[in-house]
């Protein structure tokens, strides 16, 4: 077990996420340092993606990009397509400030929350985080509202700048969505912004109790539920005795779903 010191952690909002989905996976991939193996299939995604950003970054600071599209034809038709369908967004202003990948840091706790938004836009009256998204639109829009990522971009904005949070937005672009590039925007609220605040706070102040009996006692972050969805399909299943708990799971469900068949007259 390393030593750890609060003070020094950064948190994004995929720590977060994966806090609050389970604290013992958190643990185990951030403290543990055990890793989790990626699939040739979700590297190649990863690496797409990657591409996609980057390709994003330079068109922004004006450099360019023919060498990056060459490449990859798929890539040149997703980055026309969302030109074609977002141009008021991806085409400069005059009195406008704009910046890729742009970051931003806030200290709560004694925890560096970090955020970088792939795209800043703001001038005098609004501020728009901008995101980009190469996975296909999810469906339901609450799922996304409810993701740390959406929760934390959003808040820390209003928390670092002098803007209200009624003139904040984020929207999201799937640039994979068919026939054409897809967008999600969340507009911003103070009451939103004070719950975020209360989740937020509530979130750390367990991760300090948590982190304190890690490294005082040795004391293990809590399980979820046993027949929590997440434990499934974690790859940590084994270490934390839940392969068998998930193989009786599975069995139970086989029976009920067995005794729900009707009987067939033959």
């Amino acid at each position: 077990m390393q030593s750890i010191n609060p003070q020094l952690l950064r948190l994004s909002q995929g720590h977060l996420n994966l806090l609050q989905t389970c604290p013992r996976k958190f643990q185990h991939i951030y403290f543990d340092q055990l890793g989790s193996p990626t699939s040739p299939e979700q590297q190649d995604r990863q690496n797409w993606g990657s591409r996609f950003h980057l390709l994003m970054q330079q068109r922004e600071l004006g450099l360019p990009v023919e060498s990056l599209v060459q490449e990859d034809p798929q890539l040149q038709r997703w980055v026309t397509s969302l030109v074609s369908a977002a141009p008021e967004i991806l085409t400069p202003a005059p009195e406008t400030f704009r910046q890729s990948e742009h970051c931003r840091t806030l200290n709560v706790q004694g925890y560096l929350l970090t955020v970088i938004y792939d795209l800043l836009i703001a001038d005098s009256q609004q501020a728009q985080i901008l995101d980009w998204k190469t996975y296909p639109q999810p469906k339901h829009k609450e799922w996304l509202e409810k993701d740390w990522q959406t929760r934390l971009y959003l808040y820390v904005l209003a928390e670092t700048s002098d803007y209200v949070a009624e003139q904040i937005s984020m929207t999201y672009w799937f640039v994979q969505s068919q026939p054409q590039p897809q967008s999600l925007k969340f507009t911003y609220d103070h009451r939103h912004h004070e719950q975020t605040r209360q989740d937020l706070t509530r979130l750390l102040t367990q991760l300090t109790v948590w982190l304190q009996r890690y490294k005082d006692a040795g004391e293990a972050f809590p399980q979820v539920s046993e027949t929590a969805i997440p434990c499934r399909s974690c790859n940590f299943a084994v270490r934390c005795q839940r392969a068998l708990e998930n193989s009786a799971f599975s069995s139970r469900q086989s029976v009920l779903n067995l005794a729900e068949i009707e009987e067939v007259s033959i």
